[in-house]
């Protein structure tokens, strides 16, 4: 004999659809957690090679730098700007000249997030071997000072690479599409 009792709704159990629908929910928790945790990992540990960053930590510079041809014994320094809401950080060129002074250089600048930046808000910070620089940033139009910068990463160049016997008539020439921006401690 057959029931026709039939089980209240609110005592049903849960279909094979409520299930799936849990699981699913569970696996989208689970995938954003591992975004999130990507993206953390990114934030606070990049720039990473060609990897940009967003913001360098590290012990804070208290006094200004006045002389910064300790910069040439790093093959990279570290730039953090202010292109919006989230700081942008990336590896770069710097070189320090003969006086002392620094510069960071870039290829074919134009348009690059960093540089639109940096003329946009010259304020940025500077990580060179850990320690975190407030600076101010410049672009270098003149000249006489380009070629100035130009001496200063042709000369670090030679030095890391070992070969200090490149003279100044050595040096290649300047291309135009070259920029160079003169660094400032605040």
């Amino acid at each position: 004999m057959k029931s026709n009792l039939k089980m209240p709704s609110h005592r049903r159990l849960p279909s094979a659809c409520s299930q799936r629908g849990g699981v699913l929910a569970f696996g989208l928790l689970g995938l954003l957690g591992v975004v999130l945790l990507a993206g953390a990992i990114w934030f606070f540990t990049c720039p990473c090679e060609r990897t940009p960053g967003a913001y360098l930590f590290g012990e804070v510079a208290e006094q200004p730098v006045a002389n910064w041809q300790f910069a040439n014994s790093v093959e990279l320094c570290q730039l953090q700007t202010y292109p919006g809401l989230i700081p942008h950080a990336l590896n770069l060129n710097c070189m320090a000249s003969q006086e002392g002074q620094l510069y960071l250089s870039c290829s074919q600048c134009e348009g690059k997030r960093w540089s639109t930046a940096a003329l946009d808000n010259s304020n940025a910070r500077l990580r060179i071997d850990g320690t975190v620089y407030p600076v101010s940033l410049a672009r270098v139009t003149q000249p006489a000072e380009l070629d100035t910068a130009w001496q200063a990463r042709y000369s670090k160049l030679q030095q890391l690479s070992g070969d200090n016997a490149g003279a100044a008539q050595d040096v290649p020439e300047r291309p135009g599409h070259w920029w160079s921006f003169q660094v400032v401690s605040r």
